[in-house]
Parts: structure tokens; C-alpha cells; sequence
């Protein structure tokens, strides 16, 4: 069976590698959602968390279709069923309790923390469904000295050194020539939603080794926009500083 995205278009859902996977989102803008639309590509029920009235602010992003959409949530939101939820009140916390119950999966780019404070982090779901796998993308991580801070591409793409490694060439120094360059795309985001995938994958084959054991236990995927354009661009950016005078 091709797992190749263009021959996914065209085959039978039913028969895709994620069918009969039911995914729980609820992360807004672009690094949870990217994994999302990902995981359902491949055949993953994903069902979409928006806020009432506003809907994921993604929706009236930059430019707009003639209905007033954002081509950029019709890309990122395809193949998912979109349910309206306030979660800031204890009944829409109750209805997303009641629908990770139900699930494989739940991906979230929330500020960490966000979750528990509802009554719906891990340590929280894991006692209704033991087995619920957790991928939550965020700035700077779960734990550490940062994990709190507000997570932004563009931000971490500079201090990952991304930015650093791209520009206009000096040609006398063969470094760079004023300021970087910003890519016209949220690549941070975008890397961090396809190791977000990329690590729920790989949750979902250990899910099913324990179970082959008679094994029950979730797994926490923690990705962070940091540690994944850095691990992208880790090579150059030491090549690159062993040229920089």
C-alpha cells in the first residue's frame, strides 16, 4: 500500500495506513493544526475543537476568499469534522472530556499548562483512557527553563539560528549582508507540525507493541518549535560558524 500523499487523494479512506484512528484537536493558527491535517490525510478521523462565534482565529488569517474564509484554514483544515466548544467553562470542559475519552489522540498548542488548569492535561485523561496518547507542540517545550513563555515562529526561527543562515551573501566575507530573510511561510510551525505527526506515528506503533503485551499506557509527545528548526538546520549553522570570524 503507497503511503505517498498524491496517491492518498485517491484512495478509499477505509484503506488509508490512519483509518479507524480518531484524533481529538484542539489547537488553533498553524503548528497543532499542521499535524493535525497530516494525520488525516492518511485516514485519521480528526475532530476539530473551535472556540464559539470566532472560530480558530486561522479562519480570517491574511489574505481572504470571496466568503470571507482564509485559504490558509481551508488548507490546514481539510479533512477534519469541526465542532464549536468553549472550553474556558466546566460544560465544554466536560464535552472535551467526554470526546478524549473516545479518542487515540489528542494534539495541542496550547501555553503549557492551559491543559491542567482545565482538568484536562494527562495526568487528568490518562484515568478515563489509559491508553490516550498526548502530542502537544508549544515554543519551548513542556519542562524547562522556558516552557512558559509564549511560543512564536518567527521568534524561535531566530533563536534557533535559522534566520542566521539565511540572507543575501556578502561577497567579500561569503556571509551574510545585512538583515536575514523571512521566509513568506510559517516554517517553524510548519516543521514543528510534521514532527508532531511524525512522533504521534510513532506513539501509535508503541501503543499497539503494548498492547500485543497486554500493555495499556499513553504516550506524551512533546515537540517544540525550537528543538525542531533547529534540528533542521543544526549542520549548516555550526558550518557556518566556524567561518565566522
Amino acid at each position: 500500500m503507497s503511503t505517498d500523499a498524491a496517491d492518498a487523494l485517491s484512495t478509499p479512506s477505509g484503506d488509508l495506513p490512519l483509518s479507524g484512528i480518531r484524533v481529538l484537536e484542539l489547537g488553533q493558527l498553524i503548528a497543532g493544526p499542521f499535524c493535525g491535517q497530516l494525520l488525516g490525510h492518511f485516514g485519521a478521523e480528526v475532530i476539530k475543537v473551535e472556540p464559539p462565534s470566532t472560530g480558530d482565529p486561522l479562519r480570517v488569517w491574511r489574505e481572504l476568499d470571496i466568503d470571507g474564509t482564509s485559504p490558509w484554514f481551508r488548507s490546514l483544515a481539510r479533512n477534519k469534522k469541526s465542532i464549536a466548544i468553549d472550553m474556558r467553562k466546566q460544560q465544554g470542559r466536560q464535552i472535551v472530556k467526554q470526546l478524549a475519552v473516545r479518542s487515540d489522540v489528542i494534539v495541542e498548542n496550547f501555553k503549557p499548562g492551559t491543559l491542567e488548569k482545565w482538568g484536562l492535561g494527562p495526568q487528568e485523561l490518562h484515568r478515563e483512557n489509559p491508553s490516550l496518547i498526548f502530542t502537544r507542540v508549544s515554543g519551548y517545550g513542556q519542562t524547562g527553563p522556558w516552557a512558559s513563555r509564549p511560543g512564536y515562529a518567527s521568534v524561535c526561527e531566530a533563536e534557533s539560528g535559522f534566520r542566521f543562515i539565511n540572507g543575501q551573501p556578502d561577497p567579500n566575507t561569503g556571509l551574510l549582508s545585512g538583515p536575514p530573510t523571512r521566509p513568506n511561510i510559517s516554517l517553524g510551525d510548519s516543521v514543528a507540525g510534521l514532527h508532531a505527526a511524525f512522533g504521534t506515528v510513532l506513539a501509535l506503533l508503541s501503543k499497539q507493541k503494548k498492547a500485543s503485551r497486554g500493555e495499556q499506557g499513553g504516550e506524551t509527545v512533546d515537540v517544540s518549535i525550537i528543538y525542531s528548526i533547529s534540528y533542521c538546520a543544526t549542520g549548516i549553522i555550526l558550518d557556518l560558524m566556524l567561518q565566522t570570524p
